[in-house]
């Protein structure tokens, strides 16, 4: 069986993660957290390993509430994101506290993955057809002769990713006729109403989105050899950094985007009709709750995860 690994973005969880993030706060019958639900999913897609991206302040806690599971049913392996981490000839501004973004958090990963791989956010829930079809994509024969690098993102349809109790930023995607990615508009202040989603205007004007739009939700299917072009483009990162030195970030979709830009990737955008679950709100934590509770019902996952 060929070697696939599932890689969590969790960095960004909070120490006392187990007893205060709203984002992980127990959301199954026997007080499951999202990723549990994540992972399971990944498993039975066919991936065989996971890589938890972690800080190394909440390394125990971490292990003790959910890492010590699923080393008992896959391979695990841990990386550590870390603000001091940069590259040769560079040092932490002064004054820097806010983590490095998405891609510095990914390229973390450059010495324990070897094979091709799913990265997905700690505290989102996407549904077991994007891992599907991901897993699909990333075993199949690459083109040796390819200039390009070939990667797949989990498109969601706009619908099925929004809150009732606020808005949300997505990334809407732009496509061409033969589905492949051409960019990623970034959409903030998208609101459900009546007559479908619209995204809210600094000026308070609104305007309308289609609801069956696909949007990224940061779910990225990549090869190993993503982890040298991610770690050549953090050196130019670096490089390129102006002003306020305390804020920038270096973040997976403008940095795939750039690719794409400069014919160096192409994209295929793998479309699910799944509904994504997430805690953007204190108030969607019973909705989610509700959820699962329902696909449980329905036997869509047992009401022991981990004895399905």
């Amino acid at each position: 069986m060929k070697k696939t690994a599932l890689v969590i973005m969790a960095a960004g969880i909070g120490s006392r993660f187990g007893k205060g993030i709203k984002q992980l706060a127990p959301v199954g019958p026997n007080g499951e957290i999202i990723m549990d639900y994540s992972i399971h999913d990944a498993l039975e897609a066919g991936f065989n390993k996971v890589v938890f991206i972690i800080r190394k302040d909440i390394e125990a806690e971490f292990k003790e509430i959910i890492g010590q599971r699923i080393e008992k049913i896959t391979e695990v392996a841990y990386v550590f994101q870390d603000l001091s981490d940069l590259p040769d000839g560079f040092t932490l501004p002064e004054g820097r506290t806010k983590p490095w973004g998405t891609g510095q958090a990914v390229l973390c990963c450059k010495d324990v993955v070897k094979e091709p791989f799913m990265v997905i956010n700690a505290d989102d829930y996407y549904g077991k057809e994007a891992y599907t079809k991901m897993h699909e994509f990333l075993i199949k024969e690459q083109k040796t002769d390819a200039k390009q690098m070939e990667i797949c993102m989990a498109g969601f349809v706009l619908g099925n990713t929004l809150s009732d109790n606020g808005t949300v930023t997505r990334g809407v995607c732009q496509m061409d006729a033969a589905g492949f990615l051409t960019g990623i508009e970034e959409t903030h202040n998208i609101k459900k109403t009546p007559q479908g989603p619209v995204a809210v205007m600094d000026d308070g004007s609104e305007r309308e989105l289609d609801v069956n739009s696909l949007v990224s939700m940061n779910m990225w299917g990549l090869q190993p050899e993503f982890l040298d072009t991610l770690e050549s483009g953090f050196v130019e990162f670096l490089s390129n950094l102006t002003g306020d030195q305390t804020k920038g970030e270096y973040l997976l979709p403008i940095m795939i985007d750039e690719l794409i830009k400069k014919d160096e990737a192409v994209v295929s955008v793998l479309k699910t009709n799944d509904t994504w679950f997430g805690v953007t709100y204190q108030e969607d934590k019973a909705t989610v709750m509700e959820a699962f509770k329902e696909l449980v019902k329905k036997g869509v996952y047992s009401e022991h995860l981990y004895e399905c």
